[in-house]
């Protein structure tokens, strides 16, 4: 089975994270000061958002990023 790209990875862990913390997108937008369509980008793993808005993304919902060798 192949590996979830980054991208996937991200959006999965985003839209995950916003649903189990009972926000919408409009809510997290807000909270992250980005625009819903970019968040709604990111939740659908385009991979030409902008690095600061993910990361402005992940912050509002405690999340982190967790950089590593990839498994071989």
């Amino acid at each position: 089975m192949p590996q979830a790209s980054a991208t996937q990875t991200i959006a999965a862990a985003v839209k995950e994270a916003r649903r189990s913390q009972g926000l919408d997108q409009t809510s997290l937008a807000l909270v992250a000061d980005v625009g819903v369509r970019t968040l709604h980008r990111i939740e659908h793993g385009e991979p030409t958002v902008r690095l600061d808005r993910v990361l402005a993304v992940l912050d509002a919902l405690g999340l982190e990023v967790d950089i590593r060798p990839r498994a071989r």
